[in-house]
């Protein structure tokens, strides 16, 4: 089966459509993805901001890390969970949409991104507390981080833009 199919067998399910006919439940999921994008995205912007210095410099970077970590989770999971609600029922219809390919490949690059900082910057903010300076590559973690989500968040809106 291809993608193509599969798009369309997956927005033919009964679920999809009942969804995406409801006068209520895809205004809702909507709201709540919109509403989780924002409260995620403050939590990335506020913890990026710590990390290249430009915010919350009096608090150390692990404390607000391990504060902002759990409603950084909950925003994640609820803005994912919503956002394959709509993607599913309206499968197709994305399917050929540019916009929503670029959403996919920057969520694809913040994936590696993790991956690749997890290690160095994620996992060590105490180390990054002790440094007399953050250092570079906690630096560019954060720099690519708002790159990326900021491309990720461009994409979404303009996917109901694409005809």
């Amino acid at each position: 089966m291809s993608f193509y199919s599969f798009a369309h067998w997956l927005e033919r399910r009964e679920w999809a459509l009942d969804f995406s006919a409801s006068s209520y439940a895809y205004p809702i999921v909507l709201a709540t993805h919109l509403s989780c994008i924002a409260v995620f995205g403050g939590m990335v912007l506020v913890t990026n901001f710590r990390l290249l210095g430009w915010a919350l410099t009096c608090y150390p970077i692990s404390d607000v890390m391990r504060k902002l970590r759990f409603w950084k989770r909950l925003g994640f999971l609820l803005m994912v969970t919503s956002g394959l609600l709509m993607a599913g029922s309206e499968a197709g219809k994305y399917y050929g949409n540019p916009f929503f390919w670029t959403k996919v490949a920057l969520l694809a690059l913040i994936g590696v991104h993790a991956l690749v900082f997890r290690r160095s910057v994620y996992r060590k903010t105490t180390e990054l507390d002790l440094a007399p300076v953050v250092p570079g590559h906690a630096k560019l973690a954060a720099a690519a981080s708002l790159i990326l989500w900021t491309g990720v968040v461009c994409a979404g809106r303009l996917i109901g833009y694409y005809i």
